[in-house]
């Protein structure tokens, strides 16, 4: 119900929580928990695109961290899950694709061995960078 809620809305809302709960006859704490403990879900309208960028200890060793900050930097945007820019730079806890690190993901799209060259070229011809997006 959660992920089609998302795909279909873009987030999950108070309202629908209440509505979710009441449905399965659990509490909105229980669904509230399970919606705040995957980050994949958003609380809030999101973006027009999504980069996450694996923070997990292998992705770190490869120098995820100082790519994700000079990311932030050139974009001029924080990673969090509350951007109002065109993009949601996102923090995530593994990919699954250790092997590759730095690793991310461009709205599902895996990218292995990111630098911060390698993000920009993928967001290349999203138009981001104008601010637009909700």
């Amino acid at each position: 119900m959660l992920h089609q809620l998302q795909a279909t809305v873009g987030h999950v809302s108070d309202s629908a929580i209440a509505t979710i709960a009441d449905a399965l006859n659990l509490s909105r704490a229980e669904v509230l928990g399970v919606v705040s403990f995957y980050h994949d879900f958003r609380r809030q309208p999101g973006a027009a695109h999504t980069l996450k960028i694996c923070r997990a200890e292998a992705c770190q060793a490869a120098g995820a961290d100082s790519v994700a900050a000079e990311i932030e930097t050139r974009l001029a945007i924080r990673a969090s899950a509350g951007n109002r820019t065109a993009i949601d730079l996102r923090p995530v806890y593994c990919l699954g694709n250790c092997a590759l690190g730095p690793a991310a993901m461009l709205d599902n799209r895996p990218i292995g061995r990111l630098t911060t060259e390698r993000a920009l070229a993928a967001l290349d011809g999203l138009d981001i960078r104008a601010g637009d997006g909700e």
